[in-house]
């Protein structure tokens, strides 16, 4: 049995977001470009410290694990072969060591076939914005 766990949401529950790496906060597919889309929360303010970037890397390492090494074909058998995009639900815009960190992974991911993008967590709060570098 895995340690993901394929939740959806409208709002992040406790056990959810960036300081868990061991739950998948939600899970989903875009309609318009087919892709399945993994869901992380950060509901928390960017506090520009360690421990948060770290919990953020995790966090993005168990994502990629669960993509990329067979894990989501295995439990999810229908959404094998279908590219994957990882999204990053946030309370706030990231500051500059988060999107410097985004954007190295972003880079590194396409390799591999999979996107990163960066939203807004409330509906009518939008994105980050444009010229944030997190897209």
């Amino acid at each position: 049995m895995s340690d993901h766990c394929c939740q959806h949401h409208d709002e992040p529950a406790a056990q959810n977001g960036v300081a868990n790496p061991a739950v998948l906060d939600a899970l989903g597919q875009d309609p318009t470009t087919g892709e399945v889309v993994l869901v992380m929360f950060e509901p928390r303010p960017w506090d520009g410290g360690d421990t948060q970037l770290f919990q953020l890397q995790e966090k993005l390492n168990s994502y990629l694990s669960f993509a990329l090494d067979g894990e989501m074909a295995e439990q999810l058998p229908q959404l094998a072969g279908r590219p994957v995009r990882i999204s990053l639900a946030c309370a706030e815009p990231p500051p500059e060591p988060v999107v410097s960190l985004l954007a190295k992974v972003r880079e590194q991911i396409a390799f591999q076939g999979v996107g990163l993008t960066v939203e807004g967590l409330n509906a009518s709060g939008g994105g980050c914005g444009e010229g944030c570098g997190c897209h």
